[in-house]
């Protein structure tokens, strides 16, 4: 293996490619239109562009990803994660042109990649489960009966995909039907396939998930535990290793069965096998990843392997590095540091970085794809970084992270840093136990903090910094550019106290993106709060409601991309 292509973009491109330089090997990057000059392509060695700005004719067009590299004289393609990484299709494709796909077999993909076929695996080798359908389920009717059997709340799942994508949660009999739609709509725009099935959903649950690399050589190394329970609609955002508060027996079961689970399979790679840990101590698989995580890097830094020079290894067809489970030194914290306003629930916000200033310091990692002027597309996944903060204790961490966070300076578009800041004041995260839990944002979270708290910092166009010194203490002033020394009053103005003068009538999207779908008819009369339509940016699907109440006039199509502010509808 000497020449590496990265079928991917953005800070997972960025890792690859140093992660390559380390082994010696050559770099080949592809770029969209609008990555033409991302961090990752002027890395690597050579870059191919791929024609074109939708993730369909680029990073998830497999013909072209091939061709590009048989035409640079790649020998090898990694996947990074999301696009086509736990493609099995695309994986066959790239052994069949003769090259190496870092990666696991496509035999593993698909059996771990079919929800229903990994779920029977994790109980044959006695791994723990809740009740769940045992083949994808036919229609939402059926979905009904399995909770009226089983009990609510039931969560509805992608049998084809992963990423929290494809997976909707019915905690009453009266929305199993549009949960089950839903899902199966999300599903379908994901992974190009709709099948869902059904199981139990523990309620307040903790995500915690083991990572295993595996080699050919029948070498199978579990390397340790992560806690990834922050999550808002089923995305990670704030994850940790080791996975704290959990006994030895816990820890030693999840080691074992997730081994098990990659034996059994003839795993060869890197996985991450998932699982809920309900508050009453119950543990039950979730799924296997068949890829790199985004989160791998808090991993690295307790346990110090590097897990992208493991499957550059694996590939290679060289035996592990490691071959028992390190004891973790420290702890590790990563903060996803995404595109979305947390003070508009989590809404994507594509736009030009004006200023992206990151950490530095003891203890501080930040995996970036992203600089000062690149402009965030709302085409693609809205994570930005991710800031890695490691100490030798969770408390140092912690409090490292406090600071870490504070310094990140980051403008031009809304970030999740306010977010992140909150969490890290916030006891039932930072306490002498973990409180938080998989849907902890969207419960006790958003209940007891108010939105305009994680308003990002106002920019304010022409105002410039100086300082005055009083009795000895530095004190900064701000000033309108210009200004020189001439005194200047302060004016402060609360957060959405300014109203548009000509603000459109009836629904506007709320953030730059796509129209998925209406959710009713054309000439409908709604009611303030009705859902109506659905739109999709950065792979997020977010409802539109109506404001007010009137009968819909739809002024835009499935399928039309619209800019924040612009008009849906009109409301009679």
């Amino acid at each position: 293996m000497k020449k590496v292509l990265i079928a991917n973009r953005g800070e997972i491109a960025v890792r690859i490619i140093r992660a390559c330089a380390d082994r010696g090997l050559e770099t080949v990057a592809v770029y969209a239109d609008s990555d033409a000059d991302a961090i990752h392509v002027r890395l690597a060695g050579e870059a191919w562009g791929l024609g074109g700005d939708s993730p369909a004719e680029t990073y998830l067009d497999a013909e072209k990803l091939i061709a590009l590299a048989v035409q640079s004289g790649a020998d090898a393609v990694h996947p990074g994660y999301g696009f086509l990484s736990e493609s099995a299709d695309f994986a066959r494709r790239v052994i069949g042109a003769g090259l190496t796909w870092i990666g696991p077999s496509p035999e593993a993909i698909d059996l771990l990649g079919d929800k229903i076929a990994a779920r029977q695996l994790a109980a044959s080798v006695g791994a723990p489960l809740v009740a769940g359908t045992p083949d994808p389920v036919a229609s939402a009717a059926e979905a009904v009966a399995f909770a009226e059997e089983h009990g609510l709340p039931i969560v509805i799942k992608a049998a084809f995909g992963g990423g929290g994508r494809g997976m909707r949660v019915a905690r009453s009999l009266d929305e199993v039907a549009e949960q089950y739609d839903a899902a199966v709509r999300e599903a379908v725009t994901a992974f190009g396939r709709g099948e869902c099935f059904v199981e139990q959903f523990l309620d307040a649950p903790r995500h915690v998930e083991v990572q295993v690399l595996s080699d050919s050589h029948g070498n199978v190394v579990v390397l340790g535990t992560r806690d990834c329970s922050l999550q808002r609609r089923n995305q990670k955002l704030v994850e940790e290793a080791p996975a704290p508060f959990l006994t030895d027996e816990q820890r030693e079961r999840l080691h074992r069965s997730a081994a098990d689970i990659c034996a059994a399979a003839h795993y060869r790679g890197v996985a991450t096998v998932e699982y809920l840990l309900s508050v009453d101590g119950t543990i039950s698989f979730l799924e296997v990843n068949t890829r790199l995580q985004v989160e791998h890097p808090v991993t690295e830094e307790t346990t110090g392997v590097d897990i992208v020079a493991e499957q550059l290894r694996i590939a290679e067809g060289l035996p592990l590095s490691v071959q028992a489970t390190p004891a973790p030194t420290g702890h590790s914290i990563e903060f996803r540091i995404n595109a979305e306003d947390a003070a508009r629930g989590f809404l994507p916000t594509p736009g030009v970085i004006t200023r992206f200033a990151p950490p530095t310091g003891p203890g501080i990692r930040v995996d970036s794809g992203v600089e000062t002027g690149t402009v965030v597309s709302g085409r693609f996944d809205s994570m930005l970084a991710k800031l890695i903060v490691t100490g030798p204790t969770r408390q140092i961490a912690i409090r490292r992270a406090r600071r870490a966070v504070d310094e990140f300076a980051l403008e031009g578009i809304a970030s999740v840093l306010p977010f992140h800041r909150a969490v890290l004041g916030d006891d039932d995260f930072t306490g002498e136990a973990l409180r938080v839990h998989t849907q902890w944002i969207e419960t006790a979270f958003s209940e007891r903090i108010p939105a305009e708290t994680l308003q990002p910092e106002p920019e304010q166009p022409g105002i410039t910094s100086s300082w005055i010194e009083i009795d000895g203490r530095r004190h900064t002033l701000r000033m309108p550019a210009g200004a020189g020394a001439l005194p200047v009053a302060s004016v402060t103005v609360a957060p959405g106290s300014a109203t548009p003068a000509h603000a459109p009538a009836g629904l506007v999207a709320p953030m730059a993106g796509t129209l998925i779908a209406w959710l009713v008819e054309d000439g409908t009369e709604v009611a303030a709060g009705d859902p109506v339509a659905v739109m999709e940016a950065m792979k997020m699907e977010t409802t539109i409601t109506a404001e007010g109440a009137g009968t819909v006039r739809q002024l835009r199509a499935p399928g039309d991309a619209l800019a924040a502010g612009e008009q849906l509808a009109a409301l009679d």
